[in-house]
């Protein structure tokens, strides 16, 4: 335990919880500016910690970057994964709620997650269209199991273009949603399974 000036005690962090504070302060700063705009000073000292602290977690403005979409990334990836056995209509219905509930819960992190794109540098970029890449192959997957499917839908080319599609769809939705919080969540999630189904069946 540590004391400051005003003579509270307050207590030490362990690495991870200081890695995942650092992370959510660079989060929200990440969705509410460019990331040239951000600098990792500010970081610390929001976060109540030196610059060589942050440092030692992450080396360079590039790693602590691509480490919030890579938080972010698994995030998504852990709330919407397909639950074996059960049809890819419902569990599209599921996923999507889990989706939007994370969302809504991690707003910041979602915002920062895809302005990764638009940052100059080509390294962070790169994560941004690995964790893309990561969440197409687990709609694939999933529609690979579904016998209304199967294996060779999946393959079809015009399906991968399709589920990328319906990616960038569903974001840019979000985005709108979180700017207007309107209409509601299940309106939202009802027109993004609508959309993806009905390019996915004739």
């Amino acid at each position: 335990m540590a004391v400051n000036q005003g003579g509270r005690t307050r207590r030490r962090l362990s690495t991870a919880e200081r890695r995942e504070q650092l992370l959510s302060v660079g989060a929200r700063l990440f969705s509410e500016s460019p990331y040239d705009d951000v600098w990792i000073e500010q970081v610390a000292e929001i976060a109540g910690v030196s610059r060589g602290l942050l440092y030692h977690y992450f080396p360079t403005k590039r790693d602590f970057f691509a480490a919030v979409v890579e938080r972010e990334s698994e995030r998504m990836l852990r709330m919407t994964a397909a639950v074996p056995g059960l049809p890819v209509r419902e569990q599209l219905t599921a996923g999507l709620d889990a989706y939007l509930e994370y969302v809504e819960a991690h707003a910041h992190g979602y915002r920062a997650f895809h302005r990764a794109d638009a940052a100059g540098d080509q390294a962070v970029r790169r994560v941004y269209r690995r964790a893309l890449a990561a969440q197409e192959r687990q709609i694939l997957a999933a529609l690979a199991r579904d016998p209304e499917f199967g294996p060779g839908f999946e393959a079809r080319p015009d399906t991968r273009l399709a589920v990328r599609g319906w990616l960038a769809f569903t974001t840019a939705v979000c985005l709108e949603w979180l700017r207007d919080s309107e209409p509601d969540r299940e309106r939202v999630r009802d027109l993004c399974a609508r959309a993806l189904l009905g390019v996915l069946v004739p």
